[in-house]
């Protein structure tokens, strides 16, 4: 029975030890593309960012009450929210990162008599996952998430803090589905490899000795 579970531990590291050496090549590729330039936003994903609010945007609506409520729609671009003649309307990032909004997410906002600002998320996009490696730039004092297609794409620093992210970390972001957007919202931090791999030794060490506890008995 102990051979048994050696043999399955034995090909449990194998399978992690193969993770582990693709994570580190994808994260090595994505180096040796970026190196020690700016990551840069392409003028495609900016422009067809900027054209789908700009549409969108004319079909908003702004609704003023007797009581001094007021109630305006707008898009989520991945930093604030865009409403009617693209006025632009400042969202906490931490609301931002803990509900995920994604750039192009339909947003209501509501203005309340006291000058509280109430949002609500009343028409997500959809949505794809991806996975990438978080970036920092330290000249625009920003984060990024680079896939492993090469995209590159920004992230709210709050997100990241909100999750315990460091620079270097494989994380998984969401994007609308079909892309063209500038930015993503982070979805998870994967563990690192070598984290997950030490937790399977440990595990399997103390499943030998629980299994060698009951031959004694």
């Amino acid at each position: 029975m102990n051979k048994n579970k050696n043999s399955a531990s034995s090909a449990d590291k194998q399978k992690l030890k193969q993770i582990q050496n693709f994570l580190h090549q994808a994260q090595k590729m994505l180096e040796e593309t970026i190196g020690e330039q700016e990551v840069i936003i392409t003028k495609d994903q900016e422009l067809k960012t900027k054209n789908q609010i700009k549409l969108e945007s004319e079909h908003f609506r702004v609704e003023k009450y007797p009581t001094g409520e007021e109630v305006i729609e707008g898009v989520f671009d991945g930093f604030q929210m865009i409403g009617p003649d693209g006025a632009e309307y400042q969202i906490p990032e931490n609301y931002a990162s803990k509900s995920k909004l994604v750039e192009g997410d339909l947003l209501k906002l509501t203005i309340t008599p006291q000058g509280r600002f109430i949002y609500k998320q009343i028409g997500p996009i959809e949505r794809e996952t991806k996975k990438g490696i978080l970036q920092y730039q330290d000249k625009e004092d920003r984060y990024y998430v680079t896939t492993i297609e090469g995209i590159n794409y920004k992230i709210l620093k709050a997100s990241v803090t909100y999750y315990k992210g460091e620079a270097g970390d494989e994380v998984v972001v969401l994007t609308p589905k079909g892309g063209g957007s500038q930015w993503a919202a982070l979805d998870n931090i994967v563990r690192e490899q070598a984290e997950i791999l030490e937790d399977q030794e440990k595990a399997s060490d103390e499943g030998l000795k629980e299994e060698g506890g009951l031959e004694e008995i």
